[in-house]
């Protein structure tokens, strides 16, 4: 079999299957594929990748150990024996005890209970408050679901239900915390992602934890053209520009953005970085922040600098 055969019994899934599958973006598996070698993708008569199972189950425990912290390049290309020892190294380590919410939302996702799975989210927010649910509860959460993913304890379709069931929940919260009649105030804030990272749920823990030191927020949400950014934080007069990096997200092409992101945006707005891409570093004209905790000191800080009132009221 050659490189572009297109064998009739073996399954086979296109890029664009395979990034929602595993959760990698198409240019990440493109580097890869150049970088390292894997993964090896055949070819149809259009010249178009086909990824066969074997392939993107190997691409699922990547997946997971770069999440978990692992530079790619020091675990792509490995054997799956490797990396799954890897893993179960990394489950010795972390602790077990992910604690009675987890569980009980790993639960419902096994016996597909949709609506109780919105309400112990409701009920887990209610209880431990928005500030406590996005800085660390939700992450936890969210780590959980997607270990048990690779372990292949769940299925991809009940991951992608926590995700949005984790993403509705969360934005009612934010909303009812920006309607609770407290003032808002600068800075104003605009939220969005780069073109080829779709993660979301950091970027919306990030808004929840602005929207409780009282900034103005405005969400483009993910996957936004760069120049179509800076345009945004000119047409919305934004001060900051908060965008989220995935661990899947390159390092390099975050950079690059980056810096074409500063070139374009007026020189006024602030970009704030965060999110677990390992590559990520701070540079002219732009933080990063690891922890979404440092937000609110950070807030204080521009308000010092600026010295804005708090109180400004949303026009």
């Amino acid at each position: 079999m050659t490189n572009r055969d297109e064998p009739s019994s073996a399954p086979l899934m296109s890029i664009a299957a395979v990034e929602r599958d595993c959760g990698l973006p198409k240019d990440t598996l493109r580097v890869w594929e150049r970088r390292y070698g894997f993964p090896n993708p055949l070819r149809d008569r259009h010249d178009e990748r086909l990824y066969p199972a074997d392939q993107v189950a190997t691409l699922r425990l990547l997946r997971r150990l770069v999440d978990a912290g692992h530079r790619p390049g020091k675990v792509v290309g490995r054997s799956d024996e490797e990396l799954s020892g890897l893993l179960r190294r990394l489950d010795v380590s972390t602790p077990q005890a992910i604690g009675s919410e987890a569980q009980q939302v790993l639960t419902l996702l096994a016996a597909y209970d949709a609506v109780r799975l919105r309400e112990v989210l409701n009920a887990i927010v209610l209880r431990a408050g928005l500030g406590a649910f996005a800085a660390t509860i939700g992450p936890g959460l969210a780590g959980a679901v997607g270990a048990a993913w690779s372990r292949g304890e769940l299925e991809i379709h009940q991951e992608h239900l926590f995700t949005e069931q984790f993403t509705s929940v969360l934005r009612s919260a934010i909303n009812a915390a920006q309607g609770a009649g407290a003032p808002r105030g600068r800075p104003r804030v605009l939220f969005g992602t780069f073109p080829q990272e779709p993660h979301a749920l950091g970027l919306l823990m990030a808004e929840a934890m602005f929207t409780l030191e009282g900034c103005i927020g405005i969400s483009l949400g993910v996957q936004t053209p760069i120049p179509e950014i800076a345009a945004a934080a000119r047409a919305h007069g934004a001060d900051i520009l908060a965008l989220s990096f995935s661990s899947t997200f390159p390092a390099p092409q975050a950079m690059t953005g980056l810096a074409e992101l500063r070139a374009l945006a007026p020189e006024t707005v602030e970009i704030w970085a965060g999110g677990a891409c390992p590559g990520l570093r701070p540079k002219a004209g732009c933080l990063v922040f690891r922890e979404l905790s440092a937000i609110a000191p950070a807030v204080g800080a521009w308000r010092a600098r600026v010295a804005e009132p708090a109180s400004e009221a949303h026009p």
